[in-house]
């Protein structure tokens, strides 16, 4: 359906009435094409995405804001059969939560903010460390001008 609006001009403009493509809480962004849209939603990538839309036979070059009013509910549908965006992280954070209390390695490595994947701390992991340098440099010191 078109909806005509009048501008400041005066021109007239067409107009989508339908609104923006929401799912779980999020709403898609409307110029991406479906199969990026839905990686917005925290839990789902490329691969389930693009099963998600194969499952409900649409396009996956439609852009989000040309998909039906059917087409929106067969993803939604779908979608709502993963665990995605609020629930997906309360799991994560409770799985991590886990770990901490019973002090497994990888509880302990959390809680110091360490790599907790078996990577080397010697030389990288900065980004979760904070950057932090702990050496001299070249060794030699800067001469001070008096």
């Amino acid at each position: 359906m078109v909806v005509y609006i009048e501008s400041i001009r005066g021109i007239r403009a067409a107009r989508l009435a339908k609104g923006n493509m929401r799912i779980a809480g999020i709403t898609l962004p409307d110029q991406k094409q479906i199969a990026f849209a839905l990686t917005s939603l925290h839990g789902i990538g490329r691969a389930r995405a693009l099963t998600i839309i194969a499952a409900a036979k649409v396009d996956p070059v439609k852009k989000a804001k040309d998909i039906t009013t059917e087409e929106e509910n067969k993803i939604r549908s779908l979608v709502e059969e993963y665990t995605i965006e609020g629930d997906l992280r309360r799991e994560v954070s409770g799985n991590v939560k886990r770990l901490k209390d019973i002090k497994a390695y990888r509880g302990i490595r959390h809680m110091k903010g360490l790599p907790t994947r078996g990577q080397r701390t010697k030389v990288n992991s900065r980004t979760v460390r904070g950057n932090v340098r702990k050496t001299m440099g070249s060794g030699r010191r800067k001469l001070e001008k008096t």
